[in-house]
Formats: C-alpha cells, sequence, structure tokens
C-alpha cells in the first residue's frame, strides 16, 4: 500500500515536465501579447478597487466633514460613543464642543468635535433622558 502513495504522483511529474517542455518550446513561436492586454486584469483590479473601495469611503468622509462644518449651538446630536445630548456650545479652533445631556440637573460634557457621529433632525426619534 505505500508504494501506491509513491507511484500516483509520478505521473502527474512527469506530465507536469513534459507540458513545461511544450511550452517553452512553443513559447518562442508564440508572439507575446500586447502591453496593454497583458496588463489589463492589474487595471481591472485596480479599477474595482477604486469603486468598490475608495470612493465611497472618501464621500463618507466628506458628507462627515460637513456635518460638523454645519454644527451649531441647540443641535441635538449623538456622538460615537452613543451619548445624546444638545450643543451648547460649539469652539472649532480647538476642537471642542459642548452637550448639554440632561436639562434637569443641567449637566454637560465637554467631548471632541469629531466625535459627533450624526445630528438629530426634529422627526428623529431621540430617548436622550438623563437620568
Amino acid at each position: 500500500m505505500p508504494s501506491l502513495v509513491l507511484i500516483v504522483p509520478m505521473p502527474l511529474a512527469r506530465a507536469a515536465v513534459c507540458l513545461a517542455q511544450a511550452e517553452a518550446a512553443n513559447g518562442a513561436q508564440r508572439p507575446d501579447l500586447p502591453f496593454a492586454l497583458q496588463y489589463l486584469p492589474l487595471l481591472a483590479i485596480a479599477a474595482a478597487a477604486y469603486l468598490l473601495l475608495f470612493r465611497p469611503e472618501r464621500e463618507r468622509m466628506r458628507k462627515q466633514q460637513d456635518l460638523l462644518k454645519a454644527l451649531k449651538r441647540n443641535d441635538r446630536v449623538v456622538t460615537s460613543s452613543g451619548i445624546y445630548g444638545t450643543v451648547a456650545n460649539v469652539e472649532r479652533e480647538v476642537d471642542r464642543v459642548t452637550l448639554k445631556v440632561d436639562e434637569a440637573s443641567n449637566a454637560k460634557l465637554t467631548v471632541t468635535l469629531a466625535s459627533i457621529a450624526k445630528v438629530l433632525r426634529d422627526g428623529a426619534a431621540d430617548d436622550g433622558g438623563g437620568g
């Protein structure tokens, strides 16, 4: 039984050697592909990566920057850590936003401008309760 294990790969190895020799002999006679056709698959992969990865990410970043530029006092926001609050003050020079998180106790938090995930519109459900 062990001899079968050694015998089975031998024809495959011989076939591979024969194919390599035949291709080497035929390769000298075969004309080379044009430059554009040789690199067409690489160009297709690069285009797909741009369309599927880079472009949507740049668009998402642009929308987030526009949202942060339009941030103003009394906007209802949610931070990236999930804290609901109302903007009390925006200090763009020092990258800081003060949020009022509880009306009853007048509790305020100071967070970075980049930590604002989204601005809640009037129709948005927000149960930001502070207690």
